[in-house]
């Protein structure tokens, strides 16, 4: 799981109930919104996420409709499982990597 994706689960993750468009879940995970959306897709083909077109007249908002992307039951387990899988792999790393015994 890339570095990327982890930053858009842990989005999510913060609120796993609530919907969020796609610039929201940029900033929170702190990337560009090119790179959100390719990852957005991905999520929702393998069932992780929903989505739903916001009910708004484009005209009378002055904005385009927005695309809110939710975990869904599936993937917020998934999600949950995953980012522990990955955050123990990375703590695993790190102690690997320490020096072992002596000094320095």
């Amino acid at each position: 799981m890339t570095l990327a994706t982890r930053a858009v689960l842990s989005a999510f993750l913060a609120a796993p109930a609530d919907e969020h468009y796609g610039l929201q879940v940029a900033e929170v995970a702190e990337l560009p919104g090119g790179t959100i959306y390719p990852i957005l897709i991905r999520l929702e083909q393998c069932g992780w996420l929903e989505s739903r077109w916001e009910d708004i007249d484009p005209q009378e908002e002055g904005r385009p409709q927005r695309r809110y992307y939710r975990l869904s039951d599936r993937g917020a387990q998934a999600a949950t499982a995953a980012m522990a899988k990955a955050n123990d792999r990375k703590r695993r790393t790190f102690l690997s990597a320490r020096p072992q015994g002596g000094t320095a």
